[in-house]
């Protein structure tokens, strides 16, 4: 079985302005740098053409860590996250999301969109986590989309405090 990801993120300035600052390397490192978390590092960063896709490591503390995921789980977790997003197509411009950790039967993807809208422009994403784990998987299911939520408004946060500079 596997969970839902859906999430909107809202901007008051245009899509062309939000394509424009995910694809610039500057930010990512920016991005990275303020919400990666401790020893996040961008792995692979490819401009060309409008379009970005970015290759990231993310490290969970094992303290930080539910006790249902601990018990499974040794040590700290490294996650590795992969974006895409093409270049404008009109209004609209379409990318990917995934993220995995070694030696875990997780999977985590889905698709993003960024399009105008009457008052700026909205960034969705929808996809889903699976975790293949007999009996806890679908509570670790419903642990890693609270995070991947948490994470995903801190970096909308930020994406918007980066425009605006």
């Amino acid at each position: 079985m596997s969970r839902r990801i859906e999430h909107s993120s809202k901007y008051t300035v245009p899509a062309a302005k939000v394509h424009e600052a995910v694809t610039s390397e500057q930010y990512w490192r920016d991005r990275v740098a303020a919400v990666g978390g401790p020893g996040a590092t961008i792995d692979e960063l490819t401009v060309r053409d409008e379009t970005v896709a970015v290759t990231m490591s993310q490290v969970i503390p094992a303290e930080h860590l539910p006790s249902m995921v601990s018990n499974f789980i040794k040590g700290d977790v490294v996650i590795k996250r992969s974006e895409t997003l093409a270049p404008l197509n009109g209004d609209t411009a379409t990318g990917t999301f995934s993220a995995h950790i070694d030696g875990v039967p997780v999977r985590v993807e889905g698709t993003q969109v960024l399009t105008n809208d009457a008052t700026g422009c909205t960034l969705t994403a929808d996809g889903e986590v699976e975790v293949k784990i007999p009996i806890i998987g679908g509570k670790i299911e419903s642990a890693i989309v609270e995070e991947i939520l948490r994470l995903i408004e801190g970096e909308q946060n930020f994406t918007r405090g980066w425009i605006t500079e």
